[in-house]
């Protein structure tokens, strides 16, 4: 490949310039081009270490490669400028600007007052593999390993309104069936996997909901399992545990486990549920099949973008 077509490559095998001689090295001081072991192409060259030097081109340019991935990835960690990648890659102050450079060139990355942050080029990426990557074909390796382990009915749906759409579903091999099936809808506030989709809605929205399925024509005739304040109470329970159940209120004899999945920005986006009779499914197994749940339901999220947030500790002025 001719390296100057592709910005990223340019330079891969390029020697730093003289300007860096007196650069700090990671974990140790300034050296010399005499103090430092490679091979030197002038006398003001700063040497590159020789494996780089004597490596294919093909190895050399996927070592730029990989250092320009490792500089995007310090950017959507918080780096911003060169001294920090720098520091992150173990390169020196000229190669890490002809890195950055290209990037910026690229539209990887764009220069801001004080520093870099990641650039269009990527947002643009990102929603071409988001429009690849359709939710059921991403969820679908996951419902099929929570079959196997339990054995019973899998779900997968999103919300549509004041109802979910279940989008996907596996019957489950203890010679059981039940009503729901693909394109199916049911009031959110009715059933577990419902619920989950619920989660981070306000109580209001909740009460909204929960009065919306109670006048849903096809459920009209269906006795009310509690009242809405207790509708409110377990739901303001489940958010807190991020999970829920369906203890019979969608369907008698039906009891099911959901947790829900969320996409890169952090929102509810679908939601996957384990259903069986009770039988199969007393209260200690709901809670036994929780953490299946939601490993399942987690692993989708991030493989739709999403991670978890991370815990900080606050320091306590004395």
């Amino acid at each position: 490949m001719d390296k100057s077509l592709n910005p990223a490559l340019a330079g891969a095998r390029e020697p730093d310039t003289g300007a860096d001689v007196a650069h700090a090295e990671p974990g140790g001081a300034s050296a010399s081009p005499a103090a430092r072991p490679g091979k030197v192409t002038s006398a003001s060259a700063v040497p590159t270490p020789s494996t780089l030097l004597d490596a294919t081109p093909q190895q050399a340019g996927t070592q730029t490669l990989l250092r320009g991935l490792a500089i995007l990835e310090a950017a959507a960690a918080g780096a911003r400028d060169l001294k920090t990648f720098g520091a992150t890659l173990g390169t020196t102050r000229s190669t890490t600007h002809r890195l950055v450079s290209s990037l910026v060139q690229a539209r990887y990355l764009r220069q801001v007052q004080g520093g870099y942050l990641l650039g269009p080029k990527l947002i643009e990426l990102g929603a071409v593999s988001l429009e690849q990557m359709p939710l059921s074909a991403v969820a679908r390796p996951h419902l099929e390993r929570l079959a196997e382990a339990t054995r019973d009915t899998i779900h997968l749906g999103v919300r549509e309104g004041g109802d979910v759409l279940y989008i996907d579903k596996i019957p489950g091999t203890r010679g059981l069936e039940m009503r729901s099936r693909v394109g199916h809808r049911m009031p959110l506030a009715w059933t577990g996997i419902g619920k989950a989709l619920m989660l981070d809605l306000s109580p209001t929205a909740w009460e909204a909901l929960w009065d919306a399925a109670r006048r849903s024509p096809d459920y009209a005739d269906l006795p009310t399992p509690y009242t809405r304040d207790t509708f409110i109470d377990r739901m303001t329970n489940y958010a807190g545990l991020g999970h829920t159940f369906d203890l019979e209120e969608n369907e008698p004899s039906i009891r099911c486990v959901a947790a829900p999945v969320r996409d890169a920005s952090g929102l509810i986006v679908a939601a996957l549920s384990v259903a069986s009779t009770i039988p199969y499914m007393p209260v200690d197994r709901m809670h036994e099949l929780v953490p299946v749940v939601q490993r399942e339901a987690r692993a989708i999220s991030e493989e739709l973008g999403w991670r978890a947030p991370q815990l900080t500790t606050r320091r306590i002025k004395r």
